[in-house]
């Protein structure tokens, strides 16, 4: 992460961003043409329903646990843990409680 004169500097994820009532927060950390790397707090039982992406996805779990439901089949995340999320099959994001993610989207050749 860069402070805003450019200079790098060390950022602790948990502290970046803030539970917000009855909300899901994000802050966009990078955005360049092969991808984007987000961070998101989800309140309470708020999340995010089925939808799909055009190209894979990793998250990255790092506060609380969520269950991730892809093509149909549920994995569930703690603190520390990842799941590729591939291209084009739905998924979603069912937080148990306050839950904060990094998600890494790469674009794939000619997406």
């Amino acid at each position: 992460m860069s402070a805003e004169n450019g200079a790098p500097e060390v950022r602790n994820l948990k502290q970046m961003l803030q539970y917000q009532e009855k909300a899901v927060v994000s802050r966009m950390l990078l955005k360049n043409p092969a991808g984007n790397v987000t961070l998101f707090a989800f309140d309470g039982n708020e999340g995010l329903s089925e939808h799909t992406a055009p190209y894979d996805a990793l998250v990255i779990a790092i506060e609380g646990r969520a269950e991730i439901p892809i093509g149909g089949v549920s994995h569930a995340l703690g603190e520390g843990d990842s799941l590729l999320l591939p291209a084009n099959v739905p998924h979603a994001v069912n937080p148990m409680g306050g839950f904060k993610m990094l998600l890494i989207m790469i674009r794939g050749v000619g997406q």
